[in-house]
């Protein structure tokens, strides 16, 4: 398949969803802007765990402390257009932070530790109620409005979140592509021989964790936005496992994984609950144990992730 006829598929699919929103119920259009929410945290997630080969159980926490200072920013009257860099700064300087541990431990000492973080943050978000308004939560998140237009209905909303991703997502494509891009593979195949060749293993070990927790940041800002009410039980840990399972799930290192995965993760469940199939009513009770087993038979057929199918069978191909 040459690049002309992605290209195609890939606007043609943009429309589909553009003109499939267009007509969807309330709830529906929810569920989407949702999607796009979630997919720009594992976008960032499947940087620093698919490229750069970085164990993050902390994704949640990001998302969290974007969530709570574009909340508190937002509410104070400070523009949409100022909040979104300054979450996204503060995710990024707290990722630069919580790469360092990546730079002596690897692997499932890595995850406890960034898990442990997440923990931390969670814990800092129910306590500290002067500042996040602990169980209460924050209420009353003012949608943004941008030069004289207002995004507060859903179907705005939505197509104002579904650009923001299309332009974050090239932003991604553009770096993976980029000298960085495959210095991060380096790092993520052989640490050792990289540094050989030049990496920077430092600098681009702590990098992959604060791009990545700047995309969280990012995708915080637009859930306050969208939900217009936050409190901590979103950005607990049990999310951040959610977020690696999406991006493992639809490909770990491949730039569409997530794109696959953040559907069946986030998606699918919620499909599956609300079936409407009268041969398929048994999944209002029984989805989330069909949805478990769906889960577990993929990871156990498709170690690599969906997008890996085409590997398998071109390997097979191979073995004849």
């Amino acid at each position: 398949m040459n690049a002309q006829m992605k290209t195609g598929i890939l606007v043609a699919s943009l429309v589909v969803v553009a003109v499939v929103a267009s007509f969807a119920k309330r709830s529906d259009v929810y569920l989407l802007t949702l999607y796009c929410v979630y997919l720009m945290a594992t976008f960032g997630l499947n940087l620093t765990v698919g490229y750069a080969g970085q164990m993050s159980l902390g994704q949640a926490a990001f998302f969290g402390i974007g969530a709570y200072v574009a909340a508190i920013a937002l509410k104070a009257g400070v523009p949409f257009l100022l909040v979104l860099p300054i979450s996204a700064i503060a995710c990024f300087v707290v990722g630069l932070a919580l790469g360092f541990p990546a730079l002596r431990v690897q692997h499932h000492y890595l995850a406890f530790a960034t898990l442990g973080f997440n923990v931390l943050v969670y814990l800092v978000m129910r306590n500290e109620e002067k500042l996040t308004g602990g169980t209460f939560g924050i209420s009353g998140i003012p949608r943004p409005s941008l030069f004289g237009v207002s995004f507060d209905g859903p179907l705005a909303f939505f197509f104002f979140t579904f650009v923001s991703l299309i332009i974050l997502a090239f932003f991604l494509w553009w770096l993976l592509r980029s000298p960085w891009g495959r210095a991060f593979a380096a790092l993520r195949d052989n640490p050792i021989r990289a540094e050989s060749l030049g990496v920077n293993i430092t600098a681009y070990t702590l990098l992959a964790f604060a791009i990545g927790a700047a995309c969280a940041g990012i995708g915080g800002v637009y859930y306050a936005s969208l939900v217009e009410f936050i409190e901590p039980g979103p950005f607990h840990f049990s999310t951040s496992l959610t977020m690696l399972l999406a991006v493992i799930v639809g490909g770990s290192g491949r730039f569409f994984g997530p794109v696959i995965g953040t559907i069946i993760i986030i998606l699918l469940p919620e499909l599956l609950r609300s079936t409407n199939v009268s041969w398929l009513k048994f999944m209002q009770t029984w989805y989330l144990a069909v949805f478990g087993v769906a889960v577990v038979a993929l990871m156990i057929w498709l170690p690599g992730g969906i997008l890996s199918i085409g590997d398998r069978f071109k390997s097979k191909e191979v073995a004849k």
